[in-house]
């Protein structure tokens, strides 16, 4: 059964204001210690990333993932800040601090101006697959599915204290950086690794991992990671995202579908972050435009027998029924500001790391 892992991207918010934390680096370094392993310092100071061990079910994610969110919000609220789980702040000031390191420092001067409203965060998921040459057709095979893990997952609705107008804020903001959204299709690694280099000799990026494709090989891991989720307001969330990877990414029900191109999955992926689950995308098993609801449930249909070797069905199912009834996240997002405004909001971020 192939082991998956899960990090997760979270913002410190005022917990009076909603505005991004200015706590200093000595109060964030003692909320890291507090936390404990699995858990450190993310690009700006107002943020904070988890990452689960290598794990084999979604039970054993679940643990590590309520276990690190349950710490995280106790500490935070120490330093009268709370927890967002959101692709992007309600409101932002735009004068972050980028924590120092090489790699950060290097980042913030590539991106210039960029880095004053780059404040997202996402879910990111690695899947572990055997040999070179099978995580790049692992990772071909998953391009075409993105847009509707997009649609599904959207959780970045709000920019400078409004409605942005699309699911996922996150998504239109991190596609200004010289590589985002969709990789294209690649013949192998020669060809994947030949297509990061011109990157690097080009200055668009400073090394492969600081490519900011919706998904690529890990640099670090054997897995192939996918990066096109926004945060998630809670842990089930993040286990439907993780779940739906790891079943596409180990079926074989998907590989006689011929590659779609780099195009079409950009501009569905542009109606996915619009329109989040009322979206209309290519339907990656027909080519034809069809609604989410409608490709979802052919996703699913063609899932199940991997999901149930997988343990996995019954979290899924649940999990799409659940976005049917309830709405993603930045549906609930929007309910709950409708509803009463900035206390809706702060209401719904500190369920997301609820004390166990």
């Amino acid at each position: 059964m192939a082991r998956f892992g899960i990090e997760e991207e979270f913002v410190l918010l005022d917990e009076q204001t909603l505005v991004p934390s200015g706590m200093s680096v000595e109060a964030r370094d003692e909320i890291l210690r507090d936390v404990g392993p699995g858990l450190t310092a993310e690009y700006l100071t107002c943020q904070l990333e988890s990452a689960t061990a290598p794990v084999t079910t979604t039970e054993q994610a679940r643990a590590d993932l309520r276990r690190t969110r349950s710490r995280l919000g106790r500490a935070a609220q120490m330093h009268g800040a709370i927890v967002a789980c959101s692709g992007t702040p309600f409101i932002s000031p735009n004068r972050f601090v980028v924590s120092s390191s090489p790699h950060y420092d290097a980042v913030s001067a590539q991106l210039g101006e960029i880095t004053r409203e780059h404040e997202v965060n996402g879910v990111h998921v690695h899947v572990e697959v055997d040999g070179d040459e099978e995580r790049v057709r692992v990772l071909n095979r998953i391009r075409a599915w993105l847009p509707t893990l997009l649609a599904l997952t959207g959780n970045s609705p709000f920019t400078h204290g409004r409605d942005s107008g699309f699911a996922s804020w996150r998504s239109i903001l991190i596609h200004r950086m010289p590589s985002s959204w969709s990789p294209p299709h690649f013949e192998d690694l020669d060809d994947y690794r030949t297509r990061i280099d011109q990157l690097i000799s080009m200055g668009a990026i400073a090394d492969a991992s600081s490519l900011s494709w919706t998904v690529r090989l890990s640099e670090r891991f054997p897995t192939v990671e996918v990066r096109v989720f926004d945060a998630q307001l809670d842990s089930e969330d993040t286990l439907l995202a993780a779940a739906l990877c790891r079943g596409i990414m180990t079926s074989d029900a998907f590989d006689a579908a011929a590659p779609m191109p780099l195009d079409v999955i950009d501009a569905s992926l542009w109606t996915a972050a619009r329109f989040g689950p009322d979206a209309r995308l290519v339907d990656p098993l027909t080519g034809e435009v069809a609604s989410v609801r409608r490709i979802s449930a052919g996703l699913l249909d063609r899932l199940t027998p991997t999901l149930d070797r997988l343990g996995d069905a019954d979290l899924v199912a649940e999990g799409l029924a659940r976005i049917a009834t309830d709405g993603t996240g930045a549906q609930r997002q929007l309910r709950a500001y409708a509803e009463n405004g900035t206390a809706g909001l702060r209401d719904l971020y500190l369920e997301g790391t609820a004390t166990l």
